[in-house]
This record gives C-alpha cells, structure tokens and sequence, in this order.
C-alpha cells in the first residue's frame, strides 16, 4: 500500500536549526489549503492500489484551522482510496494543542500524534527559538490522552552546545515519565544556511566533541530499550506495535505520493519533487499546473538508495533482493566491517551492530556504487 505525505510549511517563528522548507507566511494559509486539495485531485493513486499510511508534516500543520484541517482530510478521502486501517499522522506543536483542537483532531481519520518536544530544558528551548515550554510538552501529553490518542510520538535533540551528558539523561528520563508510544531522536544539526551555522561560522557556539556525541548516543539506546523500547532504526524507538508505518514505509521503498510545495514523490522507477517556494506553487495550482522537477532511477541508484534506507533499520539489507552483481559488490565492500564487528549477517541479511550504528553513514558509503 502506498503513502501520502502532505506538506504544510507554516510556521510562526522559524527555529534556529531548521533547514526544511517552511514560511511564516501565515496569511497565505487558504489559499494553500485550495492548492493542496487541487494537487491532489489531479494526481490520483495508481489503480487498484490503496494508501495505508497518511502523514500531515511540516513545518507545523497545527498552524492551520480546525477547518482548514477539516478539508484537507475530505478530499483525501474523495479523491484516494484509504485503507480502514490506515495509519494517520499529524505533526502537532506543544503550545498548539488545546482541549478543543485535540477533540477536533479526534473527529477527523488521525489516529497518531507527532509533536517536537526536543528538550525539556527551557533555557535551550529558548536557544532554539522554540515557542513553547517544557511544561507545555506534558500538557499537551495530557490533553491528547484525554482526547482519546493512544498512539502519541515526540521528537528529542542532544548535543547543543555545552550540553553534559547527565544533562542529556534528565531529558531522556523527563521523556520517559510521558510514557509516549514512539520517540524520535535527533543530533542537533548545522545545516548551512541556518540561523544555527552562521552562529557556528561566527564563533558564537561550537559543537560537541565526537565522543560526547557518541556516548549520548549509546546513553539514549541504553536508557530507551532498558525502559521497554524496541530500537527499530537509527533514530527512531518504539513500544512494540507502533513503530510509524508511514517512515517505515520510506525505509522499505515502498512508494508515496508528496503533496504541497516542496513535498517529494516516488514510484519506485521515479523520483519527483514540488517547487519548494509557495508563491510558485500555489500561483501554478491556481492555474492548473504542477511545478516540479523529476529524475528516473537507474539500476545503480536504486541499490544505492536501497542500501541507505534499508541499513538503517534493525532488519538491515535483504541480499536477496539484489541483483548476482550487485550482491558480490556489497558483501565484498562489507568484509571488512563484517569483521571490526559493525556489520552482521544473518539469513541473507546485513544489519548494522551497535557498534556500527554510530559509523553509519561511513558504511553505507563504502557499500554504495560510485
């Protein structure tokens, strides 16, 4: 079944780290929510095929209305055919959820709830120029449950600048009072031309050493998977059954259709990609027309992309499903770290260890074709 992922790049403020497309402009939100709707009823799902999983992300899609929200979910469900059990996802800020929009929320086809918490230390919220507060991140928690969610994600950082690691770990053990069914983890990023690596070209701020880095990361594997979370992939813990289907999605190379600007498709041969300013997209929507680039897939960039996906989930890369060729050359470039201990195979698969999970991008480069 394949997934739908609707971009809604509003936000209020912008944070400091941030390197996804999003707008602070707020008044241009309708006329938006048309073009979505618009998109969408020109780009039907393949026939016979059913979307099971559906992702509202962001920027911050609880910047939009109850309404607004309201139609976005009609002509999802006008114009696909949504599977019953369809996993539904909507990214939520802290300070957004209230009684009345949670109610609202549970009204409409959402079944789980993402929200970025990030830290629970106020002043690095601060830092980040996040609107909300720690407190908040527990309210919100709170209202959701009363709502009636039972599936709730949120996302946590580390490696801001200064941060010790028994700092690190009153965060992990402030998220774990939440008792959430999924979390995400991320290191904080310097993504060029963020707010966050001017601060770093100027001096201002400086990042963690690797090994603080690394023991954060291990503290967070420890400290998650001795409190029942299973470790499904690199960034990503879950309570058994609800791990998120719709990434999982992504990282099986299962195909998806992306609706908004900036929103990325695929179909297993194709890759596709909206115009990421909202002023081009929305003015080519209006006019009927969607704005995009898009590549075909060869062979080589499919294992490739098959191999940055798959090994970074806890069942690895399948070898069975590549080509004579294309397995000799991963085994072959996987030896040596099939020996250091990184790598393991077992029943035709290859998976990162626990070791290797902290050097995973240099594995995954030794194993792609170049």
């Amino acid at each position: 079944m394949a997934g739908l992922y609707v971009h809604i790049p509003f936000c209020s403020s912008r944070c400091v780290y941030c390197g996804f497309y999003s707008t602070t402009g707020l008044a241009l939100r309708e006329r938006y929510v048309d073009a979505i709707c618009q998109e969408m009823s020109t780009r039907p799902q393949t026939e016979g095929e059913r979307i099971g999983t559906i992702y509202l992300g962001g920027g911050t899609p609880s910047q939009l209305s109850i309404a607004q929200l309201q139609k976005i979910f009609l002509y999802i469900y006008k114009v696909y055919t949504v599977a019953d059990d369809a996993e539904v996802t909507i990214e939520v800020n802290p300070d957004d959820v209230t009684p009345e929009l949670a109610a609202a929320l549970q009204q409409m086809p959402i079944n789980r709830v993402s929200m970025g918490a990030q830290t629970f230390n106020d002043e690095r919220l601060h830092f980040l120029r996040r609107r909300h507060s720690s407190t908040q991140v527990h309210q919100a928690v709170e209202t959701l449950r009363q709502a009636g969610f039972q599936n709730i994600s949120i996302d946590l950082m580390y490696g801001f600048p200064n941060q010790t690691l028994e700092e690190w770990q009153a965060d992990i053990d402030e998220a774990l009072q939440l008792n959430v069914e999924h979390i995400s983890t991320y290191c904080l990023m310097y993504e060029e031309g963020t707010p966050l690596y001017r601060l770093l070209e100027q001096g201002k701020v400086a990042e963690i050493d690797e090994e603080l880095e690394r023991k954060m990361y291990f503290t967070l594997i420890n400290s998650l998977e001795s409190a029942g979370y299973e470790h499904y992939e690199i960034s990503n813990f879950a309570h058994p059954g609800y791990r998120s289907r719709h990434n999982s999605s992504y990282w099986k190379g299962i195909p998806y259709i992306g609706i908004g600007a900036a929103a990325h498709s695929f179909d297993i041969q194709t890759r596709s990609w909206n115009v990421a300013d909202i002023q081009q997209y929305i003015t080519a929507m209006e006019q009927g027309e969607r704005c995009f680039e898009a590549e075909t897939l060869d062979e080589d960039t499919r294992y490739n992309d098959a191999v940055t996906v798959a090994l970074r989930t806890c069942e690895g890369l399948d070898l069975s499903t590549l080509t004579d060729q294309q397995r000799t050359y991963c085994l072959k470039n996987a030896q040596r770290h099939l020996e250091a201990g990184l790598l393991k195979l077992t029943d035709q698969k290859i998976s990162l260890t626990k070791e290797g999970l902290f050097v995973s991008d240099m594995i995954m480069s030794d194993l792609m074709l170049v």
